[in-house]
């Protein structure tokens, strides 16, 4: 029994446009609101689902009477721009069928690498996990141009379950699963079923991509080692099995199950205690090192005796007591000449004082890491 991935409590599902398409057909309905259902069931469990789904380009393509997916960049645009009106519809009549609420987030991995942006990211899609919405996140393929040739949703996935800190990354394929060899052309290739997301072994097992999407086996293994970077441990799986989702859930070894090496928690403490490119820093009082120490809670204003340094939101500050010792370090959602605006204040204040009204928290304890502790 897989007991790591029937306790994980978020979970990354993406599915695939071979999948979503019924290979390049139209949209397969009926498959979508069997995985919307999946994804209900384990929302009602108790488990945050994110949903990050191919299928925009083929089905603009399908739509627009294409003989394959076209090379030039301003065509798959226009294809993406046509098909993302099916995607999202299909999905929001699947989701409202089980009186659930979805929502369509639009990405490209520079949202991602820019600190700022990845932190609005993570605000909207945390906060509509918490509101218990379905996020249903793909590339924004109208406006992509490198992502759109170089890029594809497997990366996106992996990029997304660092952004929510998810336990789980499921990739949903039209193939059971990483085999030791193409079944397709070996008839002695077998499923690998467990192994190690960083195992450079399992690389030259993988293949190549379909005609309809850009993912492959090869790119669902660099997704899985993405992702193991924050602790996220993958499942490659077959999109056409029977409650594929659930089954997973319940620790059913289905598909391949590549593991990460070390736990969510403590691959994020190493991410973010290895930036040594700190802009900043901020000088707290006794009270709120005793409570980021003790209490493990969020560094408000209110604890801020100074500000050193200029910074901007979403870069990593350095969190030091009155004696200059590194208490800590994190991403701040406030520029410094907002911090020193705040400091020493209570929360309840940041509208009169910014004028706006802006997170509760200087560095919300998810991405306030302590160091020598």
């Amino acid at each position: 029994m897989r007991t790591r991935i029937s306790q994980a409590q978020r979970w990354v599902v993406k599915v695939g446009s071979s999948l979503v398409t019924d290979n390049g057909r139209g949209l397969d309905l009926a498959a979508i609101e069997n995985w919307a259902g999946q994804l209900v069931a384990l929302r009602n469990k108790g488990i945050q689902v994110v949903l990050v789904s191919s299928g925009a380009v083929a089905e603009g393509v399908a739509r627009l009477g294409l003989a394959q997916r076209p090379k030039q960049v301003h065509l798959q645009q226009a294809a993406a721009a046509v098909g993302q009106m099916g995607l999202v519809q299909a999905y929001e009549s699947c989701f409202n069928r089980f009186d659930v609420r979805a929502a369509q987030i639009l990405l490209t991995h520079e949202d991602l690498s820019d600190r700022t942006r990845y932190l609005n990211a993570r605000s909207t899609l945390t906060t509509l996990l918490e509101m218990g919405v379905v996020p249903v996140v793909n590339e924004n393929d109208t406006v992509a141009t490198a992502e759109i040739c170089l890029g594809d949703n497997d990366t996106l996935a992996a990029l997304v379950a660092n952004l929510v800190n998810a336990d789980a990354m499921v990739l949903l394929t039209d193939q059971d699963g990483l085999y030791s060899a193409d079944p397709r052309n070996d008839e002695s290739a077998r499923l690998i079923s467990s192994g190690s997301a960083v195992d450079p072994a399992l690389m030259a097992m993988a293949g190549g991509g379909g005609s309809l999407g850009r993912g492959g086996m090869r790119t669902k293994l660099s997704a899985a080692r993405l992702a193991a970077r924050s602790g996220t441990d993958t499942v490659i799986a077959n999109g056409r099995h029977a409650d594929i989702l659930l089954g997973l859930s319940r620790g059913e070894e289905l598909g391949t199950l590549l593991e990460a090496d070390c736990e969510p928690v403590a691959a994020r403490k190493q991410w973010l205690a290895s930036q040594l490119s700190t802009q900043g820093e901020v000088v707290l009082d006794a009270g709120a090192v005793r409570v980021l120490r003790e209490s493990g809670k969020s560094l408000l204003a209110v604890g801020i005796l100074r500000v050193v340094g200029e910074f901007s939101r979403g870069e990593v500050v350095v969190c030091r007591d009155e004696s200059g010792v590194e208490i800590a370090r994190g991403l701040v959602n406030y520029a410094a000449n907002e911090v020193e605006r705040l400091r020493g204040k209570s929360s309840d204040r940041i509208i009169e004082l910014l004028g706006y009204a802006g997170d509760d928290e200087i560095i919300h304890r998810d991405n306030l890491i302590l160091l020598g502790g």
